[in-house]
């Protein structure tokens, strides 16, 4: 008889558990701390542009860490959508965490919902930092 996904999920329920857990904390740690280190304007720009580096051994040794754990997230994330727990949301700090192609275009799009933009800035609110600004909104007395 041949294995289902269903078997191996029962046989490994201690390890689904843990890691299922695991990401959950590491998610709502994560997710404040990335949300609140976003400047207020961050989404005003058109497209990002890349800083100078000062320290590029430390800056390669940032980014590959960064990505790392920006997988590890997005492999969590994405095994546990077919399990009882927020996937989705690890999924999304993974995702905000890693460095890739289109990764600004992504987090714009994402921002621009109106319930998503309400609870980032509820979660900035509650921290003490300013209110993300909307992308699409100018400022007075700007065109």
């Amino acid at each position: 008889m041949t294995a289902t996904w269903f078997d191996w999920l029962t046989t490994h329920a201690i390890w689904v558990i843990t890691i299922s857990v695991s990401s959950l904390i590491a998610t709502l740690a994560l997710l404040p701390m990335l949300l609140v280190r976003i400047p207020a304007d961050y989404f005003r720009q058109r497209q990002r542009r890349p800083k100078m580096v000062r320290r590029p051994l430390l800056a390669f040794v940032n980014a590959v860490a960064r990505n790392l754990l920006g997988g590890v997230l997005i492999v969590i994330g994405l095994a546990t959508l077919f399990t009882p727990d927020q996937g989705l949301v690890t999924l999304l700090a993974g995702l905000m965490v890693a460095n890739y192609p289109g990764k600004y275009n992504i987090e714009r799009w994402l921002i621009e919902r109106p319930h998503v933009l309400a609870t980032v800035n509820w979660m900035r609110t509650r921290s003490g930092q300013e209110p993300l600004l909307h992308p699409d909104e100018c400022e007075e007395g700007t065109p």
